[in-house]
């Protein structure tokens, strides 16, 4: 473990972390003469290296994760691209831990949704997994994000200051949950009734003799896409102003150099980690841009989250002047290298020194034994959980492999994910299912000691390993149809991705046609009505679909957005209401799609 320093919060002295870190940023405001500085990195001895490493998103994902969320797309100098297969805390901790060799003054951060929307894991254990496994790769500071209030804001605050679950004790005997060795930032989350916040607003780093700042909030618009339960009285305040307010309060503490931890983000141009975002910030786009336009010029870097993707892209601050807005994906997949010129005269970052990158946490180097073990642990103790018998099916059901657009798992995913979303709201029309997400078939023949036909909770979780959640939102008729022609045209013309519908939808799609003309607008029918074009319909869809991801951005714009639980907890709860021993579920006919060829 790198060296622990101190680092004060607002208020308070905790633990710090310093250490082997190497992370560049870019100072975000310069005092008067900082240009001059800037140009010369000052005299002999006035300027030092720092280093940030950032991650965000990790959503649990301690074991290396599968499919297209345990990939990242590399872009090689020709413009072709490749899938890398990546992320593993495992291999996250080996990757940190030697990017930090040789810096002496490196600290590691968090953007948010570190824990929440978690595999199994995790989840069955309230996500102490996660934090454990956080403290081994030796995190600093974490801002919070929407997914760290899944269980409410009292079992954040459990999970930062330790004890065992409230209701479930504690998992092994004798050893008490210990909460995290940093702290969660949450400057923007406030009790209604005081306005303070519920955690520290900032912290700040002692980096060996030099001040760094940090200040998180997560997206303002958290209380739309959380359970109310568990924010009850507390209020999500405005981004840019709570970040300009802290950083005013650091600089009147003598802390020039500031970093934002932000849990929202944007959507760069290229997929690629490694793509090239341009100078003044036209490759980004989304609700980040105008946060990094307005936020204080006093902050150096925005370290940003949320909406998955990987970017180190340049905005301008108020002033004109270019700041690094980063985010690195999320499952543990890449982590952000910042580095930097710290100034001693200004205290403060050398805007122009500031650099970012996003490395690959490649499985090809070798895994922290450390963190090998902890995974192993826990899968010991989940062990009995993942046999637990969740359905019965009275043959296979193909998932992909059925080698036809519409197939009898994604139907039957789809209509889980409805039944689960009429639940939380009765009017919902239908679900629609990914068909990248859907990794396994469902197979009959009996394996280890259950018997034939028998689901289990394991197995429910091979099918859908993501911890997505199911998101319900509204679309208006023509928004439904783009996003069935989206199916076939933009980047996937090439190579349809054909979402699996739940019953209450149905069309034909006519591949002797072309683009986005395969799909038949007049066959379409909802409830087995027409689809009309001005009616709002509510729809289900996973939290990958929600945020546009396999090209469908249109769903991105869905309005009145509300998040269920788990997808693989609709899955379960639909086996087991549905099916017994002794009627076992039949596969779907997967008819719901008319296809002409």
């Amino acid at each position: 473990m790198h060296a622990r320093k101190y680092r004060l919060t607002a208020g308070a002295a905790v633990v710090a972390a310093a250490g082997a870190l190497a992370v560049a940023l870019p100072a975000a405001h310069a005092a008067p003469d900082e240009q001059g500085a800037g140009r010369g990195h000052g005299g002999a001895g006035r300027t030092v290296d720092l280093q940030v490493l950032a991650i965000n998103d990790l959503h649990g994902a301690l074991e290396p994760p599968t499919g297209t969320n345990g990939q990242v797309i590399h872009e090689h100098e020709d413009g072709t691209t490749e899938a890398i297969a990546a992320g593993g805390v495992q291999y996250l901790a080996t990757g940190l831990r030697e990017a930090r060799q040789g810096e002496s003054r490196s600290v590691t951060v968090a953007a948010g949704d570190l824990i929440g929307a978690t595999p199994l894991l995790s989840a069955l254990f309230h996500d102490e997994p996660t934090i454990e496994a956080l403290n081994e790769l030796e995190m600093d500071v974490a801002g919070v994000g929407n997914h760290e209030f899944d269980e409410g804001w009292r079992e954040l605050i459990r999970l930062q200051e330790g004890g065992c679950h409230p209701e479930d004790g504690c998992y092994v005997e004798g050893r008490e949950f210990e909460g995290s060795d940093f702290p969660y930032l949450a400057a923007n989350v406030v009790h209604e009734d005081t306005g303070e916040p519920i955690l520290d607003p900032y912290t700040i780093q002692n980096l060996n003799g030099v001040k760094v700042g940090f200040i998180g909030v997560t997206l303002e618009g958290t209380a739309d896409i959380v359970t109310q339960e568990g924010i009850q009285g507390l209020e999500f305040l405005d981004e840019v102003e709570t970040i300009n307010r802290y950083t005013a309060e650091l600089r009147r503490r003598g802390v020039n150099a500031v970093v934002a931890l932000i849990h929202e983000g944007g959507y760069p141009a290229s997929p690629a980690y490694n793509a090239d975002c341009d100078v003044d910030g036209g490759d980004l786009s989304g609700p980040i841009v105008d946060i990094a336009r307005r936020t204080d010029a006093g902050v150096d870097a925005l370290v940003t989250g949320h909406t998955h993707q990987p970017y180190v892209c340049t905005v301008p601050d108020p002033t004109g002047r270019d700041r690094l807005v980063t985010s690195a994906a999320s499952n543990g997949r890449l982590f952000t290298e910042l580095n930097m010129k710290y100034d001693y005269r200004t205290r403060d970052i050398v805007r122009t020194s500031v650099e970012g990158t996003n490395r690959v946490v490649h499985r090809d180097q070798e895994p922290a034994p450390d963190l090998t073990q902890l995974i192993a642990d826990w899968n010991e103790l989940a062990a009995p959980v993942s046999g637990e018998p969740i359905g019965w099916i009275s043959e296979d059901i193909q998932g992909r492999n059925a080698g036809t657009p519409e197939f009898p798992l994604g139907d039957l995913i789809a209509d889980a994910q409805l039944a689960h979303a009429r639940e939380l709201d009765p009017e919902t029309d239908l679900a629609l299912m990914n068909p990248g997400g859907v990794r396994a078939d469902l197979t009959y023949a009996a394996s280890g000691s259950e018997g034939d036909g028998v689901v289990t909770y394991g197995e429910g979780f091979t099918v859908q390993p993501f911890s997505n959640t199911v998101n319900l939102l509204d679309l208006t008729g023509e928004q439904l149809l783009t996003v069935l022609r989206e199916q076939v045209s933009g980047t996937n013309e090439a190579a349809p991705k054909i979402l699996q519908p739940s019953e209450g939808l149905n069309y034909t799609l006519d591949l002797t046609r072309s683009g986005a003309d395969r799909i038949v607008a007049d066959s379409v029918t909802v409830g087995g009505a027409p689809l009309d074009p001005a009616a709002t319909y509510r729809v289900a869809v996973n939290s990958f679909l929600a945020g546009g991801g396999d090209g469908f951005g249109t769903l991105a714009d869905g309005a009145n957005p509300l998040v269920g639980s788990d997808d693989m907890v609709a899955l379960a709860d639909y086996l087991t209401a549905n099916s017994t021993a002794d009627a076992p579920l039949a596969a779907p006919a997967a008819d719901r799609i008319t296809v002409v060829q």
